[in-house]
């Protein structure tokens, strides 16, 4: 048997917030979580802050959260935060009902969701380069 070996990898801490009450379908909000991933959170923040869905507003507020959890239990600089991960999941569907022609009903989904979101420190590395 092989024995693996351990390498020394630095432990890099993520930041997690979760929002467990969007109202909001999972189709609709992907789009959203899609467009942040890999962004810096100030530059994230300013683009959801400029977009026109109405959902951006609960989106904001989860990266909030995530950049105050980051600064309080991790001391992390806030210029240094990336946008890691941008989840979200389905919750429950109230099921409501409304009335229609001859007797019928249609139904009406109301959807929810869970946006997770994860942010990591980025180390800023010095280069060593010449200027001409």
């Amino acid at each position: 048997m092989n024995k693996t070996k351990k390498k020394n990898r630095k432990k890099v801490e993520t930041v997690k917030a979760v929002n467990n009450g969007v109202r909001s379908s999972v189709r609709k909000l992907n789009p959203i979580l899609r467009s942040i991933v890999g962004k810096k959170v100030d530059v994230a923040i300013r683009d959801l802050q400029f977009s026109a869905k109405r959902i951006t507003k609960d989106v904001r507020k989860t990266i909030s959260s995530a950049i105050a959890n980051a600064e309080n239990n991790f001391q992390y600089d806030i210029d240094s935060l990336i946008v890691k991960e941008a989840y979200c999941g389905k919750k429950i569907v109230m099921k409501r009902f409304r009335p229609r022609a001859k007797g019928r009903a249609a139904p009406i989904l109301k959807p929810w969701s869970t946006v997770t979101i994860i942010l990591s420190e980025v180390k800023k590395t010095e280069s060593h380069g010449t200027k001409s």
